[in-house]
């Protein structure tokens, strides 16, 4: 039997490298078994609406919003899902008019963590669907009892607030023992000049800029924490790599952190505290050891939130959202 032929929008290819792409990238490989699948930067990628698309799956409501009003007119009875971002949910739905519009046209929405479907219009809950991203497992890895190693990742831009971690760090002195290793490109330039400036003055910061996948995973892997200092967020990558290989997170407590880590996690600092995010460092450096507080229950908790995350989860809820709306006819 021939498969359905399922067409994904994401504004961010393999070049940019980042969250919409490694989503968009993940939910191919996780749907090829069962749908004929291909990845656009825009629909329609030919000279004809003729394509035998069967499904439109596509990425961020304002910037996939010429897409997906492009499909609604030509195919007003064909699915149509519509999965949201963190600006989406935190800024763009709420004053973007073209956004707004993608949310009346999808039949489904799409939001990767559980807080998202408060963020949206109470009419329009009813279609939404919370899919957890997903990465595979890795091994916890034993850590060094001499000191704390800490490690952000997410590229220099305002809706990462890396000002948050600059400050932080230097909040600590060089001979407290913590260790912060700071990955991400510098789309932000003055936050770029920022990180090697809290370099030059904290010895025990570095900014290693971009870094491959595997190098990331495995740095995460050797940290003590993760740190998530984020002000705008749909629902970290990030995190759930960490909570899969058993490192645990301190995380700003926004809706996208706490939809990921749950509402009574015990790693929160509030966004944009820096001095908060030190005392919860420091505490974690004086709980290294065989009768560590706060890291073994921060670690115990991530560890009963992973199974979320795992791939298994995030196809079944994908496949079941994609059957559900093939059922379902457009009004």
């Amino acid at each position: 039997m021939k498969k359905p032929s399922l067409c994904i929008v994401t504004p961010a290819l393999a070049d940019a490298n980042n969250g919409n792409w490694q989503t968009a990238r993940r939910w191919a490989h996780l749907l090829r078994g069962h749908y004929a699948v291909r990845l656009v930067k825009a629909w329609p990628d030919s000279n004809t609406t003729d394509d035998g698309t069967d499904i439109l799956l596509a990425l961020h409501a304002r910037r996939s919003a010429a897409s997906v009003a492009a499909w609604a007119q030509a195919y007003p009875h064909k699915p149509l899902v519509l999965a949201l971002t963190g600006t989406d949910l935190y800024r763009d739905i709420s004053s973007d008019a073209s956004a707004q519009r993608s949310l009346q046209l999808a039949q489904r929405l799409i939001v990767l963590q559980e807080q998202g479907p408060l963020e949206l219009p109470e009419a329009l809950r009813p279609k939404c669907r919370v899919v957890f991203q997903s990465s595979t497992r890795r091994a916890t890895l034993p850590k060094t009892r001499a000191h704390l190693r800490a490690v952000m990742v997410g590229h220099l831009r305002d809706e990462k607030s890396p000002q948050t971690l600059f400050d932080a760090a230097r909040l600590i002195a060089p001979d407290e023992g913590i260790f912060i290793d700071h990955i991400g490109a510098a789309l932000n330039p003055a936050l770029g000049e920022a990180a090697r400036q809290t370099a030059l003055a904290c010895p025990h910061y570095r900014w290693l800029g971009t870094q491959p996948h595997a190098a990331t995973r495995a740095r995460i892997q050797r940290a003590h924490v993760l740190v998530h200092t984020s002000r705008m967020e749909g629902g970290a990558h990030v995190i759930m790599e960490a909570a899969l290989c058993g490192t645990p997170v301190l995380a700003s407590r926004i809706a996208g952190n706490v939809g990921m880590l749950g509402t009574g996690y015990g790693g929160y600092f509030p966004p944009g505290d820096a001095a908060a995010l030190a005392a919860l460092l420091r505490e974690a450096r004086a709980d290294i050891g065989p009768d560590a507080g706060l890291l073994r229950q921060l670690q115990a908790q991530c560890s009963a939130r992973a199974p979320l995350f795992e791939p298994r989860a995030e196809q079944a809820a994908l496949l079941a959202l994609l059957a559900d709306v093939r059922q379902a006819e457009r009004p």
